[in-house]
Order: C-alpha cells, then structure tokens, then sequence
C-alpha cells in the first residue's frame, strides 16, 4: 500500500470523526435501554415475567457475537463507508420496532421486542467493530486515545441514557426516547462518513492465530467487568442489607467511574506509560474483588466501585488499540473479534454468576475472581510487546 493510499485513508477518517463518535454516543445510549425499561415491562400493562424479561438479552448477545465476527467480511466487500450505514439503518430499525412495542400489547409486545433486541444486537456488533477500526485512524500518532475516547464517549451515553429514559416517562411516555435515537441514527447518515481506502483482508482469509491472545484478554477482562457490573446493586442492597438506592447509586458509580478513567487517560494519552498502565490496572481489578466482600458501610461500597469502574477503564479500549495495530491489514476483522469476546465474557460474567450461586456465596466469588488478574497481567505484557514496525500504540 503506497503513502498517498494511506493518506487518503486517514484523511477520509478525519473527515468522518463526527460520525464515528456520535454513533458511539448512539450506540451506547440504544444498547442499555432493554435494562433500562425492566420495571416498565414488568409492570402492566406489558407485564413480562422475569423468564420472559430474561429471555429478552439472548438475542441480542447472540445478534451482536455473530455480526461482530461477520465485520470484518462485510467491510472487505461492501467498504467503511457500507458497513457504517448498514449498522446505522439496522440501529435505526432497532428503535422503530421498540417504539412499536410501546403500542402492542400481549403476544405481539414480546414479538416486537425479541426482534428489537436482535436486530439492536446485529447493530451493535457492526457498529462498534467500525467505530473502533475508524477511531484507530482518526489521529496517526494517537490510536490509542482515539479509542479510548471513542470507548468513553459510548459508556458516558449508556449512564446516561436511563436518566433520559426515565424523564420522557414522566413528562410524556418512554417511546419518545428510543424514537429519538432511531431519528438520530437516519440523520447520521447525512453526515460526512467514514470512509477507509485501504484494503483489509475479511472472512476467512482474515483470521489469524495471533488474534487469539488479544480475544482471551477482553473475554477475561469482560467477565470482571460482568462480575462488577451486573451483581454490584445485589452484594450492596440484597447480600448487605442496604438501601436500594445504595445498590443503584454504587452501580451508577462503577460506570462512572469507568467512563471518567477512559476519558482522563485517552485525554493525556501522549504523557503516560501506556503498556505499563495496561499492564497494572488488572492488579487495581483484583484488589476491588478482595476488598469489596467484606465492606460494610454505604459510603465504602461506593467508593470501592467507583474505584472498580476506573480500574476496569482502560483494558478493553487498549487491547482493542493494541490488536488493530498489530494487524493493520485486517483492523476491522480483529475489532469484529474484539467486540465479540466483549459480548460473550459480559454474558459469562453476568449470567454465569447466577448459577455459580448454588455452590458458593457472591462474595466467595468475588474473592476468587482476583485471580483474574494472573491471565489479565501475562496477555498485557504479551500483547503490548513492542513490534519489529514502529508503532504509536505504546
């Protein structure tokens, strides 16, 4: 590939910076809505059991595992700028059919929704491989920022995105919000879109053995991040016997926390020693798992997980920015790849902790889940080693 290929490539993607991050900002606000609505579809008049409620995520993990993996196929045959607006339209598809289960009522509700989740889970993996591939080339000397931004801006929507929910509820009715989105995401395409000229290979010819540590690093690092994120409200309000709004408050906090850290460190991503801060921050995770099961008092829990969300911050962004940069030939393949560990160790991490229940209490959980760090340590030195090609990744 020639220089003039390669500027053109980052050119097309600056040129496209407001639409790679205003579809993380939409995509993150999407993604979280289903949680979001779990009172409201469990109340009349939609009155889902907790089976069904439950039901509701499969299709949406699966839709997401599967698209991400096909990203990188799609890119090589349809172009950046295909993949974009085929993730914007099927995002936006998303949020017509939520916005028509608001209207539905009985078998039709769980219909539309199990559609909604599904064609929200394709969206998502689409989406997120090429805002994550686009975010790498956005500045040349600062991949890992980009992406570390890109990754905060998308968890800044999802804390949120409830709130906003919740207000449309009040004041209006809650379809308001997701036909916003839906909204936003067509008049995204009237932005000027990434494009990337550079060729990549997809499908099968893409796949490399070397991709592997990268995806065993996010699907370790995920099933933490599942482990804090969606048992933190059960330790604090149900195992310690405090207030609800003390469980809501800490979980608020854990991604708070996340998203503070990702953009502190994507915004000073020139002054710090990005392969030993990757290298450190699984240390920082084990901690939080030891520490928090024997907490006690309100205010300590929140710290503890505000604390756990910035120690979380930064491992999935920099191995995404790490793996796309040691395979620059099938960038979108790899984050493809990525964002799919991410799904599936967030699946691992938040269901598979319910079953594991029977046999040992959460905070013996907790407890054992530090020894997360031991592979989460080892895959960070590994995969930041530096390369025979410089690079500006670490």
């Amino acid at each position: 590939m020639d220089a003039d290929v390669r500027g053109t490539g980052r050119k097309g993607a600056k040129r496209g910076a407001v639409a790679v991050y205003g579809a993380g900002f939409l995509q993150g606000a999407a993604f979280v809505l289903i949680p979001a609505l779990g009172g409201i579809l469990r109340s009349a008049p939609y009155a889902l059991s907790n089976g069904t409620y439950g039901l509701l995520y499969f299709p949406e993990i699966l839709g997401a595992i599967v698209a991400a993996l096909a990203a990188g196929m799609l890119r090589a045959r349809f172009g950046t700028r295909g993949l974009f607006r085929f993730g914007a339209l099927v995002n936006a598809a998303a949020m017509a059919l939520l916005v028509g289960a608001f209207f539905a009522h009985g078998t039709p509700v769980i219909a539309l929704l199990l559609a909604e989740t599904l064609m929200l889970g394709v969206g998502f993996g689409l989406t997120n491989a090429m805002i994550n591939r686009a975010a790498s080339r956005l500045f040349e000397d600062s991949a890992t920022g980009a992406v570390t931004i890109l990754n905060a801006v998308i968890g800044g929507a999802t804390a949120i995105s409830p709130l906003l929910l919740a207000g449309f509820a009040r004041l209006l009715a809650w379809a308001l919000w997701p036909a916003l989105l839906g909204l936003a995401w067509l008049l995204l395409l009237l932005l000027p879109e990434p494009e990337d000229v550079a060729r990549e290979s997809g499908g099968m010819r893409g796949w490399r053995p070397s991709m592997g540590p990268f995806a065993a690093a996010v699907l370790i690092y995920a099933i933490c991040e599942g482990s804090f994120g969606s048992w933190a409200n059960v330790l604090v309000s149900v195992d310690h016997h405090l207030p609800a709004a003390t469980g809501a408050l800490a979980l608020s906090l854990f991604w708070g926390g996340m998203t503070v850290a990702r953009f502190a460190f994507g915004a000073v991503d020139h002054f710090i020693r990005r392969r030993l801060l990757y290298q450190a921050v699984p240390l920082g995770i084990a901690a939080c798992f030891l520490v928090i099961p024997d907490l006690r008092s309100g205010a300590d829990f929140l710290l503890a997980f505000s604390f756990a969300g910035a120690a979380c911050g930064i491992y999935y962004p920099y191995t995404m920015s790490y793996g796309i940069a040691a395979h620059p030939q099938e960038g979108t393949q790899m984050a493809g790849l990525l964002v799919g560990g991410l799904m599936v160790g967030e699946g691992i991490g938040s269901f598979g902790l319910g079953p594991l229940q029977h046999w040992l209490p959460l905070a013996e959980i907790y407890r054992w889940s530090a020894l997360w760090a031991i592979p989460l340590v080892a895959l960070a030195w590994r995969n930041s080693r530096p390369r025979a090609s410089k690079a500006p990744h670490g």
